[in-house]
């Protein structure tokens, strides 16, 4: 099959299309990079910089848009698939809609199904915009609601996933939310995770638990990083000998995966019931995720024995208490690392991962 797929989240189009690839079709990636993440893909629709930069990103794609199309399946990342207003997609969908055969949307992130749903229904104990029945009020989660509810936006988003021949979703959270509208085009799809290579299983110091959180500035409090960031600074603190604290800010992929590399314990997501793209990619490196593990995640595998996920709640006083655990109990490390790895080589193998999607595709023909 001749695949294009648009946009990007945390290299899963990319990942996904290295499985692919693999599998004997014809793939094609064209995004921006995840902006300052900078992941690979096939062709560049970075957003330039200065003045008309919508304009001249919009032109750039018109002029792209005749080797867009003649593929089997399009595959959007998200309803804003590329870096331009809501109001500037409607036609550049339908000509994808009109040029391609088929046509599948990712519910992989931000968009109107996650905002309205968390803020309305509150399927969710807790996610980014719900505590039970509180609404969030930081300033990122009001911004998203803003950005999302009653505008073209939502528009866009309604428009795509009635018309799409497919919906896939990659966590637990995002399929609540399409679900319900649309039962029978509504697929999971676990996340792609290419393995490494090498990976370790034993403690990366000896006489000190090794912590790793990455942080994204805009969005440190929508996702709950500052206060796995206090707690981790407050633990440092009173065991400064025995645990070991690494900082990552805005840096591209590689950067980012080179400073991950001696760490026994990834910091991430706190108002997430299951680990991302990220904290996946620690695991298969035998990186013990602290963050989403909530039971309907692995309910959603169908996983009944690996548990690898010290799970937290929304709170600062549960991830200072799962820390504090970890360090005082460092014989749990090995174990955790082990099933971590093994976690994601039975449920996000990229090649296996691809062959579900391979599945999903020839369903559609």
């Amino acid at each position: 099959m001749r695949l294009l797929f648009i946009g990007e989240y945390s290299n899963v189009h990319w990942t996904l299309a290295e499985g692919l690839r693999q599998l004997g079709h014809e793939v094609t990636v064209i995004s921006n990079g995840d902006f300052w993440k900078d992941y690979p893909r096939d062709i560049d629709v970075s957003r330039p910089d200065g003045r008309l930069s919508g304009l001249r990103l919009l032109t750039r794609i018109y002029t792209l848009l005749p080797r867009l199309s003649g593929y089997d399946v399009v595959q959007l990342i998200n309803p804003i698939f590329f870096e331009l207003k809501a109001e500037r997609l409607f036609s550049i969908y339908r000509y994808l809609r009109h040029h391609n055969k088929q046509v599948v949307l990712g519910a992989f992130g931000m968009d109107w199904y996650w905002v309205n749903t968390c803020t309305h229904k509150k399927p969710l104990r807790y996610s980014d915009f719900n505590i039970g029945d509180r609404l969030r009020n930081d300033p990122s989660s009001i911004r998203e609601r803003n950005d999302w509810l009653g505008t073209s936006k939502e528009r866009l988003n309604i428009m795509i996933a009635d018309d799409c021949d497919a919906i896939v979703t990659g966590l637990y959270e995002y399929d609540i939310c399409y679900r319900p509208y649309f039962p029978k085009k509504t697929h999971f799809i676990p996340f792609p995770i290419k393995m490494p290579e090498s990976f370790c299983t034993e403690r990366c110091l000896p006489s000190a638990v090794a912590f790793f959180i990455g942080i994204s500035r805009s969005r440190s409090q929508y996702k709950g990083t500052d206060i796995m960031l206090d707690a981790a600074k407050e633990l440092q603190r009173h065991y400064h000998h025995r645990m070991k604290l690494t900082i990552a800010e805005g840096l591209p992929f590689s950067k980012y995966q080179q400073r991950l590399e001696g760490s026994d314990a990834i910091l991430d997501q706190l108002y997430s019931y299951t680990p991302s793209m990220n904290p996946l990619m620690a695991m298969s490196k035998g990186v013990i995720c602290i963050g989403g593990g909530e039971p309907e995640n692995y309910e959603i595998l169908n996983e009944t024995e690996l548990r690898p996920i010290i799970n937290v709640q929304p709170s600062y006083e549960s991830v200072y208490h799962e820390m504090e655990q970890l360090i005082l109990h460092p014989e749990r490390i090995t174990e955790l690392k082990r099933q971590s790895i093994e976690y994601v080589r039975r449920h996000h193998d990229y090649l296996s991962v691809a062959r579900r999607y391979e599945q999903l595709y020839l369903s559609l023909q």
